[in-house]
């Protein structure tokens, strides 16, 4: 393992965050009585739900999750979303998605380059009329795009083949996906450089997932993934207390002011968020619990949806292509 190992520095950048941190809290205090608390028995078994994601396809499944992972973003349009009936706007997105494949079969990298705004907005069943969301449709065009030209031509149009070249590691599968913008989470915190890679981790998780962590979906090291830093997983710790925010960051969110992308706020609330599960799972690994911080996330996320932490107060909500 290198110094450059890119989940080596996410864990070092978000730990130095929390050590600097004004407007986000850890309370240290409580680590351990709550990780001592959580249900861990709900996390043997994540699994994908069937009816709005492309399984069981081969090498089109493996294409159906590079291609969700690249627009899997938007949370802070998603209050403008055009939702389906009792879906969230990941599952509204993911639906859409799998309703194409279903249709239509794979779709080719030429194809992405090609896609424009209008296409896209059908493809996801959206308005063209809402401007917010309309904005959301450009950046997912502008994604869809850049992965068409980046499997073209690093990859020869063959989506499989840069699951291959991670060669069975999710740290070389996040270094090969920051060659494309979108993918490249990284913010400037107090000088220093502090990245997160949320969606190109979620990609790894999502193809070990997909195939059962054979095959595409091999990983030696996925249990070095760390959680998926968004805006869901703080606002539950929050909730629960393992977070808390300076007054006037609280007062923001539960206004439901946008919280701006890349200001020390947003990198605290994110940071914060990661090097706590990093501390929880370090508490239970001392009371014997192998539990890693992805697995923590697959917990605190599906908590999430719970209604008292979807209708108490809001989360915070960034615009943004890294979540």
């Amino acid at each position: 393992m290198t110094v450059h190992d890119p989940l080596d520095e996410v864990r070092a950048a978000c730990r130095s965050v929390a050590e600097h941190s004004q407007h986000v809290h850890i309370n240290l205090d409580l680590i351990s009585t709550y990780a001592t608390a959580l249900p861990l028995e709900r996390i043997r078994h994540p699994e994908h739900d069937p009816r709005s994601h492309y399984l069981g396809h081969g090498d089109d499944t493996a294409t159906f999750f590079i291609v969700l992972d690249s627009i899997n973003f938007g949370s802070g349009y998603f209050p403008h979303l055009s939702k389906r009936p009792g879906m969230s706007g990941y599952f509204t997105i993911a639906s859409s998605l799998n309703d194409y494949f279903r249709e239509h079969g794979t779709i080719a990298a030429s194809e992405l380059m090609a896609l424009d705004t209008a296409t896209c907005t059908r493809l996801f069943g959206q308005n063209p009329d809402n401007q917010p969301i309309q904005d959301l449709m450009e950046l997912f065009t502008h994604a869809l795009n850049d992965l068409g030209r980046f499997i073209t031509e690093r990859y020869r149009g063959s989506f499989t083949a840069m699951v291959e070249d991670s060669a069975r590691s999710a740290a070389r599968l996040v270094s090969i996906l920051t060659g494309m913008p979108f993918f490249r989470d990284v913010e400037e915190y107090l000088g220093f450089r502090v990245p997160f890679y949320k969606r190109a981790q979620l990609m790894a998780s999502d193809l070990a997932l997909a195939f059962n962590g054979a095959g595409l979906g091999q990983y030696d090291d996925l249990s070095r993934l760390t959680i998926f830093a968004d805006n869901l997983v703080p606002h539950v710790l929050r909730m629960d207390g393992v977070l808390s925010y300076s007054e006037r960051l609280a007062e923001q969110i539960d206004h439901e002011l946008l919280v701006p992308a890349g200001s020390e706020e947003e990198v605290e609330i994110r940071a914060c968020a990661l090097h706590a599960v990093e501390l929880i799972s370090a508490d239970l690994a001392r009371h014997g619990s192998d539990t890693s911080p992805m697995m923590l996330d697959y917990l605190l996320w599906n908590r999430g949806q719970e209604p008292f932490y979807k209708q108490t107060r809001p989360r915070h909500r960034t615009r943004t292509v890294f979540y």
